[in-house]
């Protein structure tokens, strides 16, 4: 049985509650969640924290997934939220330990690579849009699901999904556009 087939079989075994299965479902989501969640935070150690966060948000939430759209497509969505989370969080804590100074904006090449400085900033354009569109094109341009997955696992027609695309796309480019002037 391929992989995405017995992972999608362990996921609806532990939304009935088998403990078993989630046991080995989150071993095997594992390397996948801490990839996803590093391709949105500037650190391993910020991934890390995500990824132990997602982890933790599906072993609770696992009852929910009702198998609507595939299990990976889920994860993901529940993946990438839980990494903006926890950026909003670290970002606060950061705010609370430096005394209320601000972030350096943008932040200062010498210090920070230019990958995770556009991933800082990208993170922040994020925040700065609405939450529907924030979701929406997170799952399309960072984690790569397909328009037609989006729309299965938001419960919305495609046309409405492509449209908070497009949307979300123009106000992310006018933020990091004005970030750069």
């Amino acid at each position: 049985m391929p992989l995405a087939e017995g992972i999608d079989d362990l996921a609806r075994s532990a939304a009935r509650g088998d403990p078993g299965a989630l046991d080995v479902l989150l071993a095997a989501v594992r390397p996948e969640v801490l990839r996803l969640c590093a391709r949105l935070l500037p650190s391993r150690e910020d991934a890390e924290e995500a990824c132990q966060d997602a982890l933790l948000a599906l072993a609770r939430g696992i009852t929910r997934f009702e198998g609507r759209s595939s299990f990976h497509t889920w994860l993901y969505q529940l993946t990438a939220n839980r990494a903006r989370s926890t950026y909003r969080v670290l970002r606060r804590r950061w705010m609370v330990e430096a005394g209320g100074v601000p972030l350096p904006d943008p932040p200062d090449p010498r210090r920070t690579s230019v990958v995770a400085g556009t991933r800082l900033d990208l993170l922040d354009a994020l925040d700065s849009v609405r939450p529907e569109l924030a979701e929406a094109v997170t799952l399309r341009d960072i984690l790569g699901l397909s328009y037609r997955e989006i729309a299965a696992l938001l419960d919305l027609p495609e046309g409405t999904v492509k449209s908070r695309i497009h949307v979300a796309r123009q106000q992310l480019r006018q933020r990091l556009a004005g970030d750069r002037t």
